[in-house]
């Protein structure tokens, strides 16, 4: 049996996501639209949705299995497919202190 981390798509951007057409591919995720909801055991992706369907922590469209390998999967209308975390891009350091930096205008 593998462990699954379960993270609950957050209300808004589950509307969002509800509504909008599926594309096929790898879907695009961001942290901050989730929150942490637990761990299950389970042989697979289905397995751990069937083992948590009719419970208070049943698996609603948006939410997320992450395996202990990081492989990640979101729940869609069709089933399961394969999402990666978007991280935003941090700002080159040299560009932070030229903002600090810079002379105030006289």
């Amino acid at each position: 049996m593998a462990l699954f981390r379960v993270h609950r798509m957050k209300e808004n951007p589950r509307q969002q996501f509800r509504w909008a057409p599926h594309t096929s591919g790898i879907t695009g995720i961001k942290p901050r639209d989730f929150e942490a909801a637990g761990d299950i055991e389970a042989r697979g992706y289905y397995d751990a949705w069937m083992s948590l369907r009719g419970t208070e922590r049943a698996l609603d469209i948006g939410d997320v299995l992450e395996s202990e390998a990081g492989e990640v999967r979101i729940c869609k209308y069709v089933g399961f497919e394969e999402a990666r975390w978007v991280l935003p891009e941090a700002k080159p350091i040299s560009e932070q202190h030229q903002a600090v930096e810079a002379p105030l205008p006289v």
